[in-house]
C-alpha cells in the first residue's frame, strides 16, 4: 500500500532488522535551540498537530499533511526554556512546563494562553488527564511535588509532595507514574489522585530520564542515563513479567562499552509497542512481549531529546539537538537541531506473531 510521504515500502525485507531514513522528513521552521519535548493531538478525526517545546522560551504548534510537510500554526512564550508539553484530549489546549516556575495552558482556538500554576522551582513535565469533574493538568517540578490544576478554578486542586526532585512523568487513562531523582518511582491512581498507589526505587541502577506508560495502563517503561530500559508492570500480579534490557550501548572496544542516556521512550498507539530514543543518535523499535528488537535505525547525525508517535501511529517524530550529556562545551553552533517526521511502515511497529505463544 502508498502510505505516509509517498511510497514508503522499505527496500529491505521485514525480517531485516536495520530500518531505513530515507523517506524522513524535516520540519519546516524548527525551533532554535534544544528541542525539550513533542506532543501530537489525540484527538480523532483532525488533522495531525504537533507541539513542540525548546529552550528557546517557546512552544510551536505545527500542523502535519498526510505528505509530510508541515506548516507553523501558532507560537507562545515562557520567559525561561520550557521543559515540557503536552495537548488536551480533544485537542483544543496545549498545556507547557516552564524553567521559569509556571505551567501555561493555550486554548488554540482563540490562541491566547494563560499561566494556571506556578511552582516554587523550574517545571520538568505536564501532562492532561480526564477526571470525573472534567479537563485536569497535573504538574510534576524540580520543588519535589507534583500538582493538580483544575481549569476553571484558581490554585491547585491538590499537591503530592514525592521524596525528591520531578524528572519525568507519564499519565494513560488512571494512571500516573512520576519518576524523581535518586531512582525513586511513584505510581498514582487518579481515582485516588492524593496518595502514591505504591512507590518502588527504579529498577535500573542509574539516574531516571524518562518513564512512559504502557497504551493499556497496565505498566510502564523506565529509561536510564546508563543505556537500559525496564519494563515494569503496576500489579503484582504481573510481576514475573517485568524486566530490563541494555541499548543504546556502542560496540566494545579494546573492553571499553560507551553507553549512552535513553532520552524517550514512546509506545505505539495500536500495537503497544514502543521506541527508544538516545544521546548516540539512534532509534530502535522493540517489542515487550516478545522481548525482542523489531527494528534498529543508523545514526541521525545529533542526540534525539524526544519522540512521539501521531495518534493512528503512521507517524514518528523524533526531535535531533544537543542534551548537554557532554557538557557545555560539546553545544556548538554547528550542532544540528531539527525535528524528522518518519513514515510508519506496517511492517516496523507490529508486534511478532509468536509474543502471545511465548
Amino acid at each position: 500500500m502508498a502510505s505516509l510521504f509517498g511510497s514508503a515500502a522499505s527496500s529491505a525485507s521485514a525480517s531485516t532488522t536495520v530500518g531505513d531514513l530515507k523517506q524522513d522528513v524535516a520540519l519546516s521552521d524548527p525551533p532554535t535551540d534544544s528541542i525539550s519535548d513533542l506532543a501530537f493531538s489525540p484527538a480523532p478525526n483532525t488533522p495531525d498537530f504537533l507541539a513542540i517545546s525548546s529552550w528557546d522560551n517557546k512552544v510551536r504548534i505545527y500542523e502535519i499533511a498526510q505528505n509530510g510537510q508541515s506548516q507553523g500554526r501558532h507560537a507562545y512564550e515562557h520567559s525561561q526554556p520550557v521543559l515540557g508539553v503536552d495537548f488536551s484530549k480533544d485537542g483544543t489546549k496545549v498545556a507547557s512546563a516552564g524553567a521559569d516556575k509556571n505551567v501555561k495552558v493555550c486554548d488554540l482556538a482563540s490562541q491566547q494562553d494563560i499561566v494556571i500554576g506556578t511552582h516554587d522551582m523550574p517545571v520538568r513535565s505536564v501532562r492532561f488527564f480526564d477526571s470525573g469533574s472534567g479537563t485536569m493538568v497535573v504538574s510534576g517540578s524540580w520543588d519535589k511535588t507534583v500538582k493538580y490544576w483544575d481549569l476553571r478554578q484558581q490554585g491547585p486542586a491538590a499537591t503530592l509532595a514525592c521524596q525528591e526532585r520531578v524528572y519525568t512523568m507519564d499519565v494513560q487513562q488512571n494512571l500516573l507514574v512520576i519518576g524523581t531523582a535518586d531512582r525513586y518511582i511513584n505510581v498514582v491512581d487518579l481515582k485516588n489522585p492524593t496518595k502514591f498507589y505504591k512507590t518502588l526505587q527504579s529498577p535500573l541502577k542509574w539516574q531516571t530520564r524518562v518513564v512512559s506508560c504502557f497504551p493499556d495502563s497496565t505498566g510502564f517503561a523506565i529509561g536510564s542515563i546508563e543505556g537500559r530500559c525496564a519494563i515494569q508492570y503496576v500489579e503484582e500480579k504481573d510481576a514475573s513479567s517485568n524486566f530490563s534490557f541494555k541499548c543504546h550501548r556502542d560496540p566494545v572496544v579494546n573492553n571499553v562499552v560507551n553507553v549512552h542516556a535513553v532520552n524517550d521512550i514512546s509506545f505505539h498507539p495500536v500495537h503497544g509497542t514502543f521506541s527508544t530514543a538516545g544521546s548516540d543518535g539512534t532509534f530502535h523499535f522493540w517489542d515487550k512481549d516478545a522481548k525482542h528488537r523489531l527494528k534498529g535505525y543508523p545514526n541521525v547525525g545529533g542526540s534525539i531529546t524526544a519522540t512521539t508517535f501521531n495518534k493512528t501511529g503512521s507517524i514518528f517524530a523524533y526531535a535531533i539537538s544537543y542534551d548537554w550529556s557532554k557538557g557545555f562545551q560539546h553545544n556548538t553552533q554547528s550542532y544540528p537541531i531539527k525535528v524528522m517526521l518518519h513514515p510508519v511502515n506496517n511492517d516496523e511497529c507490529k508486534p511478532r506473531p509468536s509474543a502471545k505463544k511465548r
